[in-house]
């Protein structure tokens, strides 16, 4: 007998493993699945400029990793410069104004999480490009990307804001500004569907050769690993949007990732196909149709998944002792549980088994320790380094185990 319905979430081409480098991008639920597989000691890199939200933003971080930008002074103001006594206006024009500001708040980033922002100009913009630098390593070099999805609202500056040429653009964090800045409205889904083409876009550009199947690879190409993104929508509540207006955004970003998807499907069957034998593609009816130019789907690959968290809450998790005290994030049980069903889809028997075993190792060495300076407890540690570099040797990927 069944007492709920279960999500069936169809086997990828891919798996990942101790070995395979591991991005999440998006909404803080990116942060809370990201920490279980790094509290695994998985090779994890998460949200390297803060929780984003929405689809456009994430896009716009990703473009900028992509292209290597060099974050500057342009690129961050400081807290309260966006009001003089009822005037708008940049303090990089008013010198007077400018020294004034020196004693206010930190610097902040209109693209990047206040953790990101800085005391002075220089630290905010340092922070930026160390956070841009080692995204851009570790992408190059990403097994798989998840994009986690949380809002269709977005936010813009107001065309009264500035007058530093930034007015009308879109807005990751508001840095708790003045709101009369800001205007927010939701995204159609043809927004969100070019934020995310642009996103899959900014990867291939990024890792070249990678969006390449390997079955279409030469031969000194198929060593590179291929880079696979799995969307993904939150399935945390905005629920001070509105119920209503809450399911609206949700049902947008569904739809984007579906036209995404789609997308992918069809060029998979096109990579299937002989690769220099254009009749036959045509022929197929997709190649014409879908990929007349590279700008006809930017998303052109065969390695754009989806995960299902959104529905798994839905209806696999439908009470609320799946939620937290604040009935909109999820508790530490719902998120164990999709973590649960992940290593299910994505992790083979063998990598399973290498999970457990960490996990046991890591709730014996997080065992209270009552007298630190006591012999048994200098024993207890030796047992753990020994154990924890026996873990190391047997996984390899295993990131290093520090025992405190």
């Amino acid at each position: 007998m069944e007492f709920f319905t279960k999500i069936d979430i169809p086997r990828p081409d891919f798996t990942i493993d101790y070995t395979k480098k591991l991005a999440f991008f998006g909404s803080c639920f990116a942060d809370n699945i990201s920490a279980q597989f790094s509290s695994r000691k998985f090779q994890v890199l998460s949200n390297p400029f803060g929780t984003v939200y929405n689809p456009v933003s994430l896009a716009a971080q990703i473009r900028a990793i992509a292209d290597g930008k060099v974050f500057g002074d342009g690129d961050v103001f400081q807290d309260g410069c966006w009001n003089r006594d009822g005037q708008k206006g940049c303090g990089d024009r008013d010198q007077e104004y400018r020294r004034a500001q020196d004693a206010r708040g930190p610097w902040h980033s209109w693209d990047a999480h206040g953790s990101l922002s800085g005391a002075t100009q220089e630290e905010c913009v340092g922070k930026l490009n160390a956070a841009a630098k080692q995204a851009r390593e570790f992408l190059q070099k990403a097994d798989v990307m998840f994009v986690t999805l949380g809002t269709a609202f977005v936010y813009f500056l107001n065309a009264d804001s500035a007058d530093c040429g930034t007015c009308g653009r879109v807005v990751a964090n508001c840095h708790r500004q003045d709101p009369s800045l800001f205007t927010r409205r939701m995204i159609s889904v043809d927004e969100a569907a070019e934020a995310l083409e642009s996103i899959v876009d900014s990867l291939r550009r990024l890792r070249q050769q990678d969006w390449i199947p390997r079955s279409a690879r030469n031969d000194a190409e198929k060593d590179t690993p291929d880079l696979h993104i799995v969307f993904t929508v939150s399935p945390l509540r905005h629920m001070a949007d509105g119920a209503r207006e809450n399911s609206l955004s949700k049902a947008t970003l569904q739809l984007a990732v579906d036209k995404i998807a789609k997308c992918g499907t069809e060029i998979a069957t096109v990579a299937s196909l002989p690769r220099n034998d254009i009749a036959s593609r045509a022929s197929a009816g997709v190649y014409s149709r879908i990929c007349e130019t590279q700008q006809s789907c930017a998303s052109r690959n065969d390695n754009t998944h989806y995960f299902p968290s959104y529905e798994i809450v839905m209806d696999e998790l439908r009470d609320y002792r799946f939620y937290a005290d604040d009935m909109i994030h999820l508790s530490k049980t719902a998120e164990e549980y999709i973590f649960e069903r992940m290593v299910d889809t994505y992790c083979s028997d063998a990598t399973r088994e290498n999970i457990a075993r960490v996990e046991k190792f890591l709730k014996m060495a997080n065992h209270r320790i009552v007298d630190s300076h006591s012999p048994a407890t200098a024993e207890f540690q030796k047992k753990l380094a020994a154990q924890a570099a026996s873990l190391e040797k047997m996984i390899p990927g295993l990131t290093k185990i520090e025992i405190d």
